[in-house]
């Protein structure tokens, strides 16, 4: 089997170079052109990609080298690329930053040699001129692997300013495809978790990537790096099918996202009930999203559907009710320290999310689950299913994490390992009552989470398509509570 989307991985020497800007306005500049383009985001970040979905219309991807394992960052890109025109990868960090400790691993520069992809170097050339043939000689040669095959030149001050720097470059070898003003930067709010999501902004956000697209179209060779994309040779790979690791029938596509005025909506949409592999129908699980709740990895919903169960999303902000039928629940990350007292206010969901897990239905909950879930957040009150209380904090706690099931769950046995993320400026202060969920092993030995009746709440963000038996384990639950 082969993998032979034409493809790019826009990189930068550093962060704030100005890889988003360029990577999602390149991805709605070439799908104006007519295009099926697949997005992606190197590593773990839940943000970037509802900006790729709005310049698309596809579902943003991730691709993670520490979460999913080197082995699977080329089949989950087939996956995603099915069918597509050109993919445009958008790397993290700079282009050799990978995982603490761990040399290249999860690098955009490993997950780029893992595609055989072209390069594309995205250069904050404000203050620079002849010395920007030097910094991108050093990234080009830094590793002979690394195909860097162009720059794109970002906040350039005047006509003058690019025509030096565009002659520094003609010593380097390494091709100018484009140069972008910095008198017409995008206005793109950020806050303590970076930007601003796109559920949050919703007209904003699709001005933004609006914005970005004339900014490429104007100042970039599309046909250049459509080319270089084409050159990308063919990869030896399966592309990932998610219902051959879960062992059952296909789910359906997710929802295309929307560039009118609305965000991208939740994964998977509500369907006919299906059937787990053993014919037994089972119940809805229920999958939070809405402004407050809006970190989930694509691949999730799609392990839950193929293992058998009915995904529907809700609006905790919204929706006083769990959907009809609910016999599962999956909260994930988000900004509930943002929408605390909406959350609060909103009593009634409070109660049946309480009296769903005190009947021993399988509750999942990652980061912004584990806050919503704790008795307060803030002095707000929550859930209270968990005794913790939580609170903003002003250390930021972030990096990979290498971890292992202490306590048996509606996820995972004592014992399995996983890698996850953690990602947040809050703290939770726990009570009595829970088991924990995790050891984790770095940056330092601990227990994290709690595991109680059907509850697994933590602050690890975890990709499930490293361990499909996740979904087939909850799904399983489900059917038993």
């Amino acid at each position: 089997m082969v993998i032979s989307v034409p493809r790019l991985v826009i990189a930068a020497p550093s962060s704030g170079s100005g890889k988003t800007t360029v990577a999602t306005g390149l991805m709605a500049a070439f799908a104006s052109r007519g295009l099926a383009v697949s997005p992606h985001k190197v590593g773990p970040d839940y943000i970037d990609p509802g900006y790729h979905a709005l310049a698309t219309g596809r579902v943003g991807r991730n691709l993670d080298a520490y979460l999913c394992g080197a082995e699977l960052v080329a089949p989950l890109f087939g996956h995603g690329a099915r069918g597509c025109d050109v993919a445009v990868v958008e790397g993290v960090m700079g282009l050799y930053d990978g995982a603490a400790g761990e040399g290249e691993l999860a690098s955009t520069a490993h997950v780029a040699k893992l595609l055989r992809a072209p390069v594309v170097l995205v250069v904050d050339a404000s203050s620079q001129a002849r010395s920007v043939a030097a910094l991108v000689h050093g990234f080009a040669s830094w590793d002979p692997e690394v195909r860097v095959a162009g720059v794109i030149l970002n906040k350039v001050g005047s006509a003058r300013h690019e025509g030096m720097l565009r002659e520094a470059l003609d010593e380097s070898g390494v091709p100018v495809f484009g140069a972008l003003r910095r008198v017409s930067q995008v206005d793109t709010p950020s806050r303590h978790l970076g930007l601003v999501p796109v559920a949050e902004r919703r007209a904003g956000a699709v001005s933004a990537v609006a914005a970005m697209a004339s900014q490429v179209r104007e100042g970039c060779d599309l046909g250049g790096l459509l080319a270089l994309a084409r050159s990308a040779p063919a990869l030896s790979a399966a592309a990932w099918d998610v219902a051959e690791v879960v062992g059952s029938s296909p789910p359906p596509p997710l929802p295309v996202p929307e560039l009118g005025g609305s965000a991208p909506k939740p994964p998977v949409a509500r369907r006919a009930r299906p059937q787990t592999p053993d014919g037994l129908k089972t119940k809805v699980v229920a999958v939070a999203g809405g402004a407050a709740f809006t970190f989930s990895y694509a691949e999730h919903a799609e392990l839950l559907s193929a293992a058998g169960a009915e995904v529907v999303t809700f609006d905790p902000l919204r929706d006083e009710q769990l959907p009809e039928g609910t016999g599962g629940l999956v909260i994930g990350g988000g900004f509930p320290e943002v929408y605390a007292p909406e959350l609060s206010a909103n009593a009634a969901l409070r109660r049946a999310v309480v009296a769903l897990a005190e009947r021993g239905a399988p509750v999942a909950a990652e980061c912004a689950g584990l806050l919503y879930l704790s008795r307060e957040l803030d002095g707000q009150p929550m859930c209270g299913v968990i005794d913790a209380k939580a609170r903003m904090d002003e250390r930021l706690t972030l990096g990979y994490r290498d971890a292992v099931a202490v306590s048996d769950s509606v996820l995972a046995v004592a014992g399995t390992r996983m890698r996850g993320h953690e990602f947040h400026r809050t703290v939770v202060e726990p009570g009595a009552g829970a088991a924990p969920a995790w050891g984790v092993r770095t940056p330092r030995k601990r227990v994290e989470g709690f595991v109680q009746q059907g509850v697994h709440a933590s602050y690890l963000h975890t990709h499930w398509a490293s361990e499909p038996g996740v979904a087939r384990r909850f799904v399983e639950r489900c059917l038993t509570s």
